[in-house]
């Protein structure tokens, strides 16, 4: 999946016409904030000859890069789509497209009030364990996490075990929910060991505003495309998931997964790739 973008057909000319994939991140092209495998890329590459495709995730870019790229390799050009933040920063061939932020859209003042609440929400959290970095600000979103999103893998399995049980995260949500009900936020469970905040209406459906303006876009740029079948594969489709949304909007084609290698399955099975 190293080839540059311009040996794939362009996207009004992939051979599934108006078709694109779109995958989310964690549990689905890779194990939970873990790398992307060879073999995965490959199968994605070669998808990439039929159809467009795309991620759409709750974490910014940076983390993706680490995630689906490598050093010398940038995500951005290994899928025809980028959708980091849910789509609040967007990449389309490589290029960045309009971005949105969260505090502008919050204010200052209640977003100090909203953070002040979380931690001191966290700090009489009885858990087994704590680390670092509780509240992590992105650029279209916030980030919580009770244990510290520093956790190591292990710490991390261990949690996520702890709050099928406990469910601290979901808790924690029902309170925010409760107290901050006047913000208009939406709070989605994700990962293993934290959930997002961010503005209600920016969740994964915010991305499908990029594929929606395709079909303004220049048809010799390879624009000019009406994708009217939107494949979306997720592992948090459930209530209260973050895939929840977009699994179930109309627009979209949805696909639960339950890890990497049911997400490789069910895309031989549709596209023989």
């Amino acid at each position: 999946m190293t080839e540059a973008a311009s040996l794939y057909p362009p996207l009004n000319k992939r051979p599934v016409q108006n078709t694109i994939c779109l995958f989310d991140v964690d549990g689905t092209l890779t194990p939970a904030r873990q790398d992307v495998s060879p073999e995965m890329l490959s199968l994605l590459s070669r998808l990439r000859h039929q159809v467009a495709i795309g991620f759409v995730g709750g974490s910014d870019l940076a983390k993706q890069q680490e995630q689906l790229g490598t050093p010398a390799i940038p995500v951005t050009s290994l899928f025809d789509f980028c959708f980091s933040e849910n789509g609040l920063t967007a990449y389309r061939l490589g290029v960045p497209l309009a971005a949105h932020s969260f505090i502008r859209w919050l204010g200052e003042d209640r977003y100090k009030t909203l953070v002040n609440f979380v931690l001191h929400y966290v700090a009489d959290l009885e858990i087994p364990i704590k680390r670092g970095t509780f509240v992590e600000f992105r650029n279209g979103m916030i980030n919580i996490s009770p244990i510290g999103r520093n956790a190591s893998t292990e710490e991390r399995n261990e949690f996520e075990r702890f709050d099928k049980q406990a469910g601290v995260r979901r808790k924690m949500v029902e309170v925010l929910r409760e107290k901050f009900g006047d913000y208009g936020l939406t709070y989605s469970i994700g990962g293993q060991i934290s959930f997002d905040v961010f503005p209600t209406g920016w969740d994964k459906t915010y991305c499908l505003q990029h594929l929606e303006a395709e079909t303004k876009q220049d048809r010799a740029l390879g624009g000019g495309v009406q994708y009217t079948t939107i494949h979306f594969f997720g592992d948090k489709t459930y209530k209260g998931g973050n895939d929840y949304e977009i699994f179930e909007d109309p627009r979209t084609v949805g696909h639960t997964v339950i890890n990497p290698e049911d997400t490789a399955k069910q895309l031989v099975e549709l596209f023989a790739v």
